[in-house]
């Protein structure tokens, strides 16, 4: 089974929110720990929990990339695509018009995964477009 450059792309996207999930659990739990402190139990757990959890469902989307399951190309897409929806939202939260819950460095990196995401949908629908579900762009 080979891997295109399509389905690299977005697994390595998912590789580097995995690592940056779990980066800022290690060095700024602070973030995360208003909503696992909601979940049953002590912290600790609800981070193993969440570490599992993100884990799983990464390494299940990632290999449904590599096995290129349509109706997950499909769903990836549309995630992707709507994924510039935080744009602007991250816009107003830096600038002050909204109110922010998290930390400005926080809020700067979901308006640049948000970009990223959206990137690699126009490079998926160009690939489509070329010559398919899941094919190279």
């Amino acid at each position: 089974m080979a891997i295109n450059r399509t389905q690299w792309l977005v697994v390595a996207f998912f590789l580097a929110v995995w690592v940056t999930a779990i980066t800022i659990l290690a060095v700024s739990p602070q973030v995360y720990r208003p909503g696992l402190a909601r979940a049953p139990g002590s912290l600790r757990v609800a981070e193993i929990v969440f570490v599992v959890a993100l884990s799983g469902l990464i390494g299940a989307t990632s290999a449904g990339v590599a096995w290129r399951w349509r109706w997950l190309f499909w769903v990836i897409l549309v995630v992707f695509l709507l994924g510039v929806l935080r744009v602007p939202v991250t816009v107003l939260e830096l600038s002050g018009q909204m109110a922010a819950s998290s930390p400005a460095w926080y809020i700067a990196v979901q308006g640049v995964a948000a970009v990223v995401q959206f990137a690699i949908a126009v490079l998926m629908l160009a690939g489509y477009r070329r010559s398919g579900v899941w094919e190279a762009f």
